[in-house]
């Protein structure tokens, strides 16, 4: 029998500038998805939680998830690629909605690696950064942003502890 541990987010020394990283799986968003986002963050624009105000009173005649809910997502799917073991997510240096996303899109997401600087101050680790990107099914742009994310160097990540036994992960 052999055990595989899942790595979840990387060290300093395993990003490569221009590597992408396709995120696995992708997320189809439901109205049930979208509401439940915007009354948690009190959202309460009828674009996104009123079928008939969005069908006769916007642009694009029916509900629009709101944004933060997909930038939240993309995010989320790029952590076991990208910050699953970082310190710190630093900055997001820019965010842009290229085209909506609609309840019943499926997004998809994948992140390359622009830039990676050792710390000058800390030699323990460095600075990665990196633009994740959304898809819609058919391909479509719906979201960008850039992240700066301080990762630790190989020799000082602390070792993963299981909540039983004595086996520690690496």
């Amino acid at each position: 029998m052999t055990t595989y541990d899942r790595p979840f987010g990387r060290c300093f020394e395993d990003f490569e500038v221009g590597d992408v990283y396709r995120h696995w799986p992708g997320k189809t968003i439901t109205e049930y998805d979208d509401h439940l986002f915007c009354m948690l963050t009190m959202n309460h624009h009828p674009l996104h939680t009123n079928e008939w105000f969005a069908a006769h009173e916007t642009v694009h005649g029916r509900n629009v998830v709101v944004g933060n809910l997909v930038y939240s997502l993309v995010l989320g799917m790029s952590v076991p690629d990208v910050s699953g073991s970082a310190i710190a997510n630093l900055e997001v240096e820019s965010l842009v909605h290229k085209h909506p996303t609609f309840h019943g899109d499926t997004i998809y997401a994948e992140t390359k690696v622009l830039d990676k600087v050792p710390s000058s101050s800390k030699p323990d680790r460095g600075v990665v950064t990196v633009e994740t990107k959304g898809f819609n099914q058919d391909g479509k742009e719906v979201v960008s942003f850039r992240r700066k994310v301080m990762v630790w160097k190989r020799e000082a990540l602390p070792a993963r502890r299981r909540p039983y036994g004595d086996d520690v992960w690496s």
